[in-house]
């Protein structure tokens, strides 16, 4: 494959073959990043589209400062938002109270693999886990949370520690059982 540098001048220019070479080599791992932010395949291919759509309507502005896959990166994240905002009823939700949960314990967690991991992940409510992964894998403050999703910070805190709860809890339930039955 040509230099990255040259591939990304010769998209600004127009040149479709570029374009083709740049979707081939970031689609798989922008396809990841989409998924994470979909309720399903179909969601995240319509968002990887829709993304790339915007990376080649705006790559005349990247400066070539810093990570260009950091830089798409966030335009996917941007357009997995935006999707969200628009089918999505928003409702503050300003109760802070703790949620507690069971513990995790170490075998548990080293039983786990990151597709387990990520399956249930995907299983929360959408806004839950749409806050739990712009914090969790992009390291989005509260602030920045609230500013995307247009919501309270309040809010984006709830629905962080909300989405800790459930994940926590599901986890115990599921690998808690597989655990137990290995060990009889």
């Amino acid at each position: 494959m040509k230099d990255l540098r040259q591939l990304i001048i010769d998209s600004v220019a127009g040149k479709s073959k570029a374009q083709a070479q740049l979707y081939q080599y970031l689609a798989p791992k922008m396809y990841g990043v989409c998924l994470r932010y979909s309720k399903d395949e179909t969601e995240a291919e319509d968002n990887l589209q829709e993304g790339f759509l915007k990376v080649f309507e705006k790559i005349g502005s990247f400066r070539h400062e810093g990570s260009f896959e950091g830089w798409v990166r966030r335009i996917m994240v941007n357009a997995a938002l935006e999707r969200y905002r628009k089918n999505h009823l928003m409702h503050p939700v300003e109760d802070m109270g703790v949620f507690d949960g069971p513990e995790l314990n170490e075998q548990i967690i080293s039983e786990m693999s990151a597709k387990d991991l990520m399956k249930i992940i995907n299983e929360l409510p959408p806004r839950y886990r749409m806050v739990f992964n712009l914090y969790v894998f992009e390291g989005f403050n509260h602030k920045e949370i609230a500013e995307e999703m247009k919501i309270s910070v309040g809010t984006s805190k709830s629905n962080l520690a909300r989405a800790r709860a459930i994940l926590q809890d599901k986890v115990v339930k599921v690998f808690g059982e597989i655990a137990n039955n290995y060990s009889a």
